[in-house]
């Protein structure tokens, strides 16, 4: 069977495509699945699409009516795929729902590091042969409060790497994790933790209660010297109102990995384009703010795991079984949480 996939990045496609030899074809595309790609997939029983794949119910139906049956998304995330219509059109939905914890918990400390060190700065200045000193004093983050705002196996790699660093440590989850509490984690309300941390990292998955769950009252409440990471979704952080705090001259530093309408901008050369969001083109303009494109899940390690998920995916819906990655299967949703 040939399978066509969408949105697969340069480096990214090698795995893919060892990885199903000698099973099946891939058809591999850098182009985005959406509403004008969706008709390229006609033809094709099994689809598998990308991060920022827009999955909507009018996708979904030109996918469907062009006999595609079977969805493998190469992500853990899914609030970019409607599944109730999925479920009415009779497709199954699979996504990837474990891949290396560390590739995105070492990154978001990346970001940490970076913004805390003013490496970018320190960078541009001396590529222009500038070697001087002033503005780029950092923080030691030893004896520092690290704010967790989720603790599950990605947010458990980050606590582990703070604890090396010797960081008090505070959790916000609704589940706590025993393993961070043997780290030395303190499980807080959230209002607390956004109080005291100097170092908030975001590591919830985006459903209807965390959309925004970084507001306005959010960073009201933060430190005026705190650190922001989100390596996680860009929904969780309300940007326009991160705009005006950083306006205010406050946060010593921002991470960002994700952003709220990253689909538009992310993978793709925009250098020679008008950025029409404005938000983004203010959010950029700030010195002590690092965005990047949605890459903290990209390394070898996490990307083989993904790609071998993907593929188990696949022939289990082709061998008519289901597993824990399945969110729809045949048109079915599952009775238990996802």
């Amino acid at each position: 069977m040939e399978i066509i996939a969408f949105g697969v990045q340069a480096d990214e496609q090698p795995f893919l495509e060892k990885a199903f030899a000698g099973r099946h074809q891939v058809r591999s595309l850098d182009v985005f699945l959406n509403r004008d790609t969706a008709p390229i997939a006609r033809g094709y029983e099994i689809v598998s699409s990308s991060v920022n794949a827009d999955l909507g119910a009018d996708v979904l139906q030109t996918l469907a009516a062009g006999g595609t049956k079977m969805i493998a998304q190469r992500s853990t995330g899914f609030n970019n795929i409607d599944l109730e219509a999925a479920a009415d059109l009779g497709m199954s939905i699979g996504r990837v729902s474990f891949y290396s914890p560390h590739a995105v918990a070492e990154f978001a400390w990346t970001l940490a590091l970076a913004v805390n060190r003013r490496i970018v700065r320190a960078t541009n200045r001396t590529r222009n042969f500038d070697f001087r000193l002033d503005g780029l004093m950092g923080r030691d983050l030893r004896g520092r409060t690290a704010g967790v705002v989720g603790t599950g196996k990605i947010g458990e790699a980050f606590t582990r790497i703070a604890h090396g660093f010797g960081m008090n440590l505070l959790g916000w989850d609704l589940a706590e994790n025993p393993r961070c509490i043997e780290l030395g984690m303190k499980y807080v309300t959230r209002e607390r933790l956004f109080a005291e941390a100097d170092l908030i990292t975001l590591h919830v998955p985006l459903v209807a209660d965390t959309r925004r769950l970084v507001d306005a009252a959010a960073l009201a409440a933060m430190k005026d010297d705190a650190i922001l990471v989100n390596s996680s979704r860009g929904g969780l952080v309300d940007t326009a109102a991160l705009v005006e705090t950083l306006k205010a001259g406050r946060l010593t530093g921002v991470g960002l990995d994700v952003y709220e309408e990253e689909a538009k901008f992310f993978f793709f050369d925009k250098s020679l384009d008008i950025i029409d969001d404005d938000t983004l083109a203010r959010l950029m303009t700030f010195g002590n703010v690092l965005v990047t494109s949605h890459q903290a899940y990209f390394t070898e390690e996490a990307v083989g795991q993904i790609v071998e998920a993907t593929v188990a995916n696949v022939e289990d819906y082709l061998a008519h079984r289901t597993n824990e990655n399945m969110l729809v299967t045949r048109g079915q949703l599952p009775t238990t949480g996802r």
